[in-house]
């Protein structure tokens, strides 16, 4: 009996579809690894220009800025498995042409941005789809474990992915990487094709106003809260793979082993915190009270490292609380809001979470070439803090 509780943290996958989805997504999110490592490096040989490799950052996140809306009233609308059906093999289909132009000597760049783009486009669907579709795979009642649950997919891409990535590029070059992302699109299709319609729990439809827009009463207080928070800590404190790798190589002098080593140790402390989340009975808005408290305290506490060593001592102390914020952050917007706005509701999210990368980078990249990353990590801790006050400030009970 006393272990009744803490077996019901992994009790989702007792469901046979959400083991099936949260597969997908792992092979998914490892997949595009092998893409981003790719093209980073394309681009970088052919350019010899760290501003051309910034603009496949903004071919890939400006799509889902424009675009996020629209899909989550599309995700409200149509049954999310019918939109990743589609999307796994637009993706694959895309994916496939990016492997053409890596055959050629000297790949378009060009033609690269714009591949990555229509990419972008697909996943603005994807992405809100991904989220949306938990509610129906598990049910109102495992719903907040289940998307605590479903964040770690990304945290174990993130502990694998990047190793496995370079092997394949030195051994078998960026073309191989491209159809490898392809193939694991393909893998993501036949998970979807394997989850029943007749299985998924029916979420309510319910027709917007005239004009089409989102109800008023849709943006309650605890919403309003979230997606400020959701924003800020986005804009501020995530942007984690630029802060670390210039904290580490251009700070402590760290090689290609040492940054590899640094993320790998912030992959695996998210997935704690993922698990950590997954664990709690009820989760509110309220809750991202501890998570941004606890996120903002390991970033201060990298900030403060002295030496490598200790950075990468405290590397899954950071991850513990990445991972722990996102559990929470995603489960407390689905619950909070009904089954029938769960789509437009994630595609705030996703337009905090990714909408704000391209700003984020530049941001934080003037932080590190003014200051240095052991600053741009005490700013992103100190915006987190300020967040977990502004949650208590504003949902105080009374």
């Amino acid at each position: 009996m006393s272990r009744a509780p803490r077996l019901r943290v992994f009790e989702p996958f007792g469901n046979g579809r959400f083991s099936l989805y949260f597969s997908g997504q792992v092979i998914s999110n490892t997949g595009t690894w092998f893409q981003n490592l790719a093209l980073s490096l394309v681009v970088l040989e052919a350019t010899g220009s760290a501003q051309a490799l910034s603009g496949v950052t903004i071919a890939q996140f400006l799509p889902l800025l424009v675009l996020s809306i629209p899909a989550g009233r599309l995700a409200d609308r149509v049954r999310p498995r019918t939109i990743l059906l589609v999307t796994s093999l637009a993706s694959a289909l895309v994916v496939a042409g990016l492997a053409v132009v890596t055959l050629a000597p000297e790949p378009s760049v060009l033609a690269i941005y714009g591949l990555v783009a229509a990419l972008g486009t697909v996943h603005a669907f994807e992405r809100v789809a991904a989220q949306a579709i938990i509610f129906e795979i598990v049910g109102p009642e495992s719903l907040g474990r289940a998307v605590s649950l479903s964040t770690i997919a990304l945290a174990s891409a993130r502990s694998i992915g990047p190793g496995l990535a370079g092997i394949a590029f030195q051994a078998l070059g960026p073309t191989a990487c491209m159809l490898i992302n392809s193939a694991s699109f393909v893998l993501v299709f036949a998970s979807i094709v394997a989850i029943r319609p007749s299985r998924l729990f029916p979420r309510p439809r319910r027709a917007d106003r005239a004009g089409g827009g989102i109800r008023p009463s849709f943006f309650s207080r605890e919403l309003v809260t979230l997606l400020v928070v959701n924003a800020a800590v986005a804009l501020l404190a995530l942007n984690l793979m630029l802060v670390l790798t210039s904290t580490v190589t251009l700070t402590f002098a760290g090689d290609a082993t040492a940054v590899g080593a640094t993320h790998t140790l912030n992959a695996l402390g998210a997935i704690v915190g993922g698990v950590l989340a997954a664990g709690r009975d009820r989760v509110t808005v309220r809750s991202l009270i501890v998570a941004c408290g606890g996120l903002g305290a390991a970033l201060l506490l990298s900030a403060a490292a002295p030496t490598l060593a200790i950075l990468l001592a405290v590397g899954p102390l950071l991850g513990l609380g990445v991972g722990y914020y996102q559990g929470i952050l995603n489960a407390a917007a689905q619950v909070s809001v009904t089954p029938d706005q769960i789509g437009r509701t994630m595609s705030l999210v996703t337009l905090g979470n990714y909408g704000m990368v391209p700003f984020g980078a530049l941001l934080m990249g003037w932080v590190i070439d003014a200051q240095g990353g052991k600053m741009a990590l005490g700013i992103g801790g100190l915006a987190a803090l300020a967040c977990a006050t502004f949650v208590a400030v504003r949902l105080r009970r009374r």
